[in-house]
């Protein structure tokens, strides 16, 4: 209990140190997800039934749209390099509002709805890598865990509320719901207009841009992050199927929001243990805990649903944020960079959990023993991490973050002689272990 207090302490401690701009990024990171998650969860179903696509489309059309918000990061991160990352959030916000007017446009014209969805999965993937890098950008050592699952959390907590939400109006008056989401794009972007761009964020320098995508990349945490989203995708993809099967569908949504809830509550309060954990500490329990609830799901009871939900959750929760703050740390490259990375491993490994995962579970479901899926899942987690020793590499810590300025509404043009010197470097890091 002291030191469930003592976290806390720490959290709202750095929390309270969140300016002006941070705290609308946070406002911001809740609601664009939110609105998002107003309509794509339901694209499947508005696909197929108001627009009267076949199901093989349906599918191949969001496993397009999932690579390209996932790994078009990569993009994200190196346009946010050069151009600094307040415009990069300004041309993904007009870009992905430009996606769901595609959408409402649709109901006059159906072809378009798939140019419309894409649209706005290339408006995400530019956004958040530059919506991460702005939110630790200055930030110190110690604070910068907490900033990260805080903007997660918020993330997590949009993606929950938004389903609710839109649900009763998906299909009964889906032009209503498309010109709701509208506005609250339009009124998000134009709070961007007024966010200040770091002072470190602008340029880099003619050695840096010059250079490849992947090119000092860190190996281990972006193998890892693939790996971790291989393995977590096979709970996101086909647990649907899954519980609804044998529960019901009502009981599935309960079970997302219990892992939503426990995202929201605990990744911030335990973001300072991750930050000190040892990252081969971390990745080995948190592919025990993906293990775990994969091998309790497979008994198929609703205890088994809620049970194993919570382990993966809580598995996803230690990798995905240990395997950030380690790029981060291991990485010369700047943290809008480091981020699109992160994503295009994590669109790596969804894509192969969908391409892996998919044949396997209809092998299962031929075989009248779906529970086996989720054992071979579990396996999995037990015997793919160690393949992630060939990628052990040095990498490098990188130097102390630029302090946040003191007086941010009037953005510094032209660097210090000091910062001239690595222009490149726009973040702080974490410390070495």
């Amino acid at each position: 209990m002291a030191d469930r207090g003592t976290d806390g302490v720490r959290l709202r401690t750095a929390l309270g140190t969140l300016d002006g701009p941070l705290r609308f990024l946070l406002l911001s990171s809740f609601l664009i997800p939110l609105g998002s998650f107003m309509v794509l969860p339901f694209m499947s179903v508005f696909l197929h039934e108001r627009l009267g696509m076949g199901l093989g489309t349906v599918g191949v059309v969001l496993a397009l749209a999932s690579l390209v918000q996932f790994s078009g990061g990569v993009v994200g991160g190196a346009v946010a390099e050069r151009i600094g990352l307040r415009r990069t959030m300004l041309w993904a916000l007009a870009v992905r509002t430009a996606g769901f007017v595609g959408l409402l446009l649709t109901l006059l014209w159906p072809p378009l709805a798939v140019a419309a969805l894409i649209l706005t999965c290339c408006g995400a993937a530019l956004y958040l890598p530059a919506n991460k890098a702005y939110l630790v950008h200055g930030v110190d050592d110690d604070r910068r865990p907490a900033f990260l699952s805080a903007g997660n959390a918020a993330l997590n907590a949009g993606m929950a509320v938004g389903p609710l939400i839109a649900g009763p109006f998906v299909l009964s008056r889906p032009g209503w719901l498309f010109l709701a989401v509208t506005a609250l794009f339009v009124l998000v972007t134009a709070g961007h207009t007024r966010l200040p761009e770091p002072p470190a964020a602008a340029r880099p320098a003619p050695a840096e841009t010059g250079r490849g995508l992947l090119a000092g990349v860190a190996v281990l945490p972006f193998a890892a992050n693939a790996l971790a989203f291989h393995l977590y995708f096979h709970f996101q993809h086909y647990l649907a199927v899954y519980a609804v099967e044998r529960a019901s569908s009502e009981f599935y949504s309960l079970v997302l929001l219990l892992c939503f809830a426990l995202v929201i509550v605990v990744q911030p309060l335990a973001a300072d243990r991750i930050r000190r954990m040892p990252y081969g500490t971390a990745l080995t329990a948190g592919f025990l805990l993906l293990g775990a609830g994969m091998a309790v799901l497979a008994a198929g009871t609703r205890a088994a649903l809620l049970a194993g939900g919570a382990l993966i959750t809580l598995g996803d929760i230690l990798l995905f944020l240990k395997n950030d703050l380690e790029a981060l740390r291991r990485s010369t490259r700047p943290d809008a960079v480091v981020f699109g990375r992160q994503r295009l491993a994590a669109g790596l490994g969804a894509c192969a959990s969908g391409l892996v995962g998919g044949q396997l579970y209809g092998l299962a479901e031929h075989s009248g023993h779906t529970g086996g899926f989720w054992l071979i899942a579990a396996a999995q987690c037990l015997l793919l991490p160690p393949v992630l020793l060939v990628f052990r590499d040095r990498g490098t810590t990188r130097p102390a973050p630029e302090p946040r300025p003191t007086t941010p509404t009037t953005p510094a043009t032209t660097p210090t002689t000091e910062g001239a010197s690595r222009t490149h470097d726009t973040d702080g890091r974490v410390p070495g272990r």
